[in-house]
């Protein structure tokens, strides 16, 4: 089935672990929501390999339970972005690049790419979302596997959602309008770095690996989305995965929102499969989709 957009929007985002929905194009869900878009996260892993990187939530009962705590995050953070339903795709956690979790049969990363993503379309063709964001293709700066893993089958389970012959146990075929690569642009983590060092804020990277953060290859940026009113909820949703963010952390909270503001308060995307024909750079994710809705 094509997508129709006679009805209510809807947005099918794909993140990896818990707490990457909060870091990447939170105030767009956010957005979106508050304009009645019905907004659904697919996260693919339960978080299992996540340091505890609170100091004050470093504890025996919460390392004994780290499972079942993340999930709560994940639901609280969720509730603050928008989201209106979060799917758990199943998958265990795949841990860092090199370590033992890579090997788990059971992890993302093993799993087998045609399983996955039946799995994912299957959520696309109840779900029948005009607008999927998946992550990059590039993604050098922080290759983990699952991260690397969401690009692969996210994009797979784009291109055979509409295929009636492909996977028909997973329901009646659905055809999303657009495609979009969530990111931050170099230009941008560029910008951000200098105001820290600017205000004297420590900076937690070193100038060899920001070196190579400016001149990593990246997709074109062809749609800016303004989400200056809705900006606050990215650390609101942040500080909700008590385990995984450390309030008192520069990377996450170290620019006050005026400077943030200065910077310009916008979420960063790259337009990978369009099927309405949007002008670019666009302003906004449903660009061309709300247009066929007006005539």
């Amino acid at each position: 089935m094509v997508a129709s957009v006679n009805d209510q929007l809807r947005l099918l985002c794909v993140h990896a672990h818990p707490d990457d929905e909060s870091s990447k194009g939170a105030p767009t869900v956010a957005k979106y929501h508050s304009e009645g878009v019905h907004c659904v996260l697919a996260c693919c892993t339960g978080g299992e390999e996540g340091d505890i990187l609170n100091p004050a939530m470093d504890r025996p009962e919460v390392v004994a339970n780290l499972t079942e705590i993340r999930a709560r995050e994940l639901q609280n953070a969720s509730q603050v972005i928008g989201y209106d339903e979060v799917v758990m795709l199943g998958y265990r956690d795949s841990g860092m690049p090199g370590s033992p979790a890579n090997a788990n049969p059971a992890s993302f990363a093993r799993a087998p790419l045609e399983e996955a993503t039946e799995r994912l379309v299957g959520v696309v063709r109840r779900v029948k979302p005009h607008v999927m964001v998946i992550y990059p293709a590039h993604q050098s700066t922080y290759p983990h596997p699952d991260h690397v893993r969401v690009h692969e089958v996210g994009l797979a389970a784009f291109l055979a959602a509409g295929d009636p012959e492909a996977f028909p146990a997973a329901g009646p075929a659905w055809r999303p309008v657009k495609l979009y690569y969530t990111l931050r642009s170099s230009k941008r983590w560029v910008a951000w770095a200098s105001k820290l060092k600017e205000l004297g804020r420590q900076l937690p990277w070193d100038d060899e690996r920001l070196e190579m953060i400016s001149k990593a290859p990246h997709e074109e940026v062809t749609t800016e989305v303004d989400v200056s009113p809705w900006a606050h909820v990215r650390q609101a949703a942040l500080r909700a995965h008590e385990t995984q963010v450390d309030p008192s952390s520069s990377f996450w909270f170290g620019l006050p929102p005026e400077v943030e503001a200065e910077l310009g308060q916008v979420d960063e995307y790259h337009l990978a499969f369009d099927r309405c024909g949007s002008e670019l750079p666009e302003t906004d994710l449903f660009a061309g989709i709300k247009e066929q809705a007006r005539l």
